[in-house]
């Protein structure tokens, strides 16, 4: 886990004028996750996957697309090696795929519609926020260099926990971080297995589905895109009954 600015527990949201009136605010920190979410690199992962396999002389099926999206890379690299039959180690695989993924993003990452907006919202009323990623540390880097690092109070990746998404492990370690109640953080994410670990972790979380359908449940909205999430959004979500 990696602090960019000092996390302080004191630290809280300062409300929209109307949420004040309204007296309705209990969030605490904001949670996000990185591929998918605020960057459209997911199509990137998948097309260094088909660009590794094929050097070894294997045809990824685009049906492996949806099992492999948003999960660890230890699981995602493990289910192709499985899949194809390729002679190459786990350890192996990871090291290429990770070289194959830099190099793209070496080129330009791509924000989704509204991370922008969405991040200097956050920052303008202290919103505690970190970034929480199943991708190895080298890659949230090269990443945050794109984003901004001055957005984020600390990130996660998922090479520095014991266990990644979809365990809770990430989530409860960037609320602990941020002084935060999980059940008044809210994650936004755009994978299954990202909801699931945030869920577990007992946050609330806002779904923006970017490769596979996410069904709305209790604690969890379902959203197009992020223009469609902002403070009073967020607010909303974490007030909201169970």
């Amino acid at each position: 886990m990696t602090s960019t600015v000092p996390a302080s527990p004191t630290r809280s949201a300062e409300d929209p004028p109307a949420l004040r009136q309204a007296g309705t605010s209990s969030l605490q920190a904001v949670l996000l996750d990185m591929d998918g979410t605020l960057v459209d690199t997911e199509g990137f992962w998948w097309d260094a996957e088909v660009e590794v396999f094929a050097d070894l002389g294997h045809r990824l099926d685009e049906s492996w697309r949806d099992v492999v999206v948003g999960g660890p890379m230890t699981r995602s690299a493990g289910y192709l090696i499985q899949a194809t039959g390729a002679d190459i180690s786990l350890a192996e695989l990871t090291v290429l795929l990770n070289e194959k993924f830099e190099n793209r993003i070496g080129r330009g990452v791509p924000l989704m519609p509204g991370a922008a907006r969405l991040l200097a919202e956050l920052a303008a009323h202290n919103v505690p926020t970190a970034l929480v990623s199943a991708s190895h540390r080298r890659i949230i880097d090269r990443v945050l260099a794109s984003l901004g690092p001055e957005y984020f109070a600390l990130s996660v990746a998922g090479d520095e926990v014991p266990r990644t998404k979809p365990h809770p492990d990430p989530y409860l370690l960037a609320a602990q971080s941020l002084g935060a109640d999980p059940s008044r953080c809210a994650v936004v994410e755009d994978t299954a297995t990202g909801v699931a670990a945030a869920e577990a972790a007992g946050c609330r979380v806002v779904a923006v589905p970017s490769v596979a359908p996410i069904a709305p449940a209790a604690g969890r909205l379902v959203v197009q895109s992020l223009e469609e999430v902002d403070l009073v959004f967020l607010h909303t979500l974490i007030s909201a009954p169970h």
